[in-house]
């Protein structure tokens, strides 16, 4: 008897070839998916709570829940035949997924749902309770040092040299960073990022009534650009 022939004949008398489904295996997906759905529930909860973006996707936060049930599924269904695994390892080769997640933290989340799925399908409960423990203390702590202010980027047009060091001499107090000059004749367009709170935003009129300054834009940089 060949090599391939032992590895053949092994593999089929195996139990993970065998398709029966036991009294213990039915009950083994009942607490593995139910529990999945309970911890995808809790990661909706944390994600909601600790949401910081301008408005909230319901969807997103839906799909959470949904990515914990269905990795866990995915996940019995290949530790529990082989040859359901092989197949479904060839059907999920050729899925595309062209939704682009534009928040880091989403992404955090959305990995944070299927390790736990993976993780529940394969009965590894110590596990999912010890990461959900950490994550969840990693989100609390950072949640609870936020950046001081908000940054902003500002574009002001003003003519001669006497304004732009006025301009200056304003925003001395505050944490700022000269992105860029634009000289168009004797006009000059200054773009500013800087950093402050929302209750201390009267510099921008100050600069707006000094002399030679025709206007000035106050804009809220949330660190993303759209073509």
């Amino acid at each position: 008897m060949s090599v391939r022939d032992v590895i053949k004949k092994s593999v089929l008398e195996s139990s993970a070839y065998n398709q029966a489904i036991t009294g213990a295996t039915i009950f083994t997906f009942i607490v593995d998916l139910l529990l999945a759905f309970f911890v995808g529930l809790l990661i909706y909860a944390i994600y909601r709570k600790f949401y910081h973006g301008v408005v909230f996707s319901k969807n997103f936060g839906m799909s959470l829940v949904g990515m914990c049930v269905l990795t866990c599924m995915v996940t019995l269904a290949i530790s529990t035949n082989v040859v359901i695994s092989l197949g479904m390892v060839g059907a999920l080769s050729i899925v595309r997924y062209r939704t682009a997640i534009k928040e880091p933290l989403d992404l955090m989340y959305l990995f944070w749902a299927i390790g736990t799925g993976i993780a529940m399908g394969a009965s590894m409960y110590i596990l999912v309770g010890l990461s959900f423990l950490i994550m969840f203390l990693v989100v609390l702590c950072f949640s609870r040092h936020p950046s001081v202010g908000n940054a902003y980027i500002m574009v002001v047009h003003y003519q001669g040299d006497e304004a732009g060091d006025a301009v200056e001499r304003n925003l001395s107090h505050i944490s700022h960073t000269v992105r860029s000059k634009v000289m168009r004749g004797d006009e000059t367009e200054m773009t500013v990022q800087l950093r402050a709170k929302n209750k201390n935003l009267s510099f921008a009129e100050k600069i707006r009534d000094l002399e030679n300054v025709s206007d000035c834009t106050l804009l809220l940089f949330d660190g993303e650009y759209h073509s």
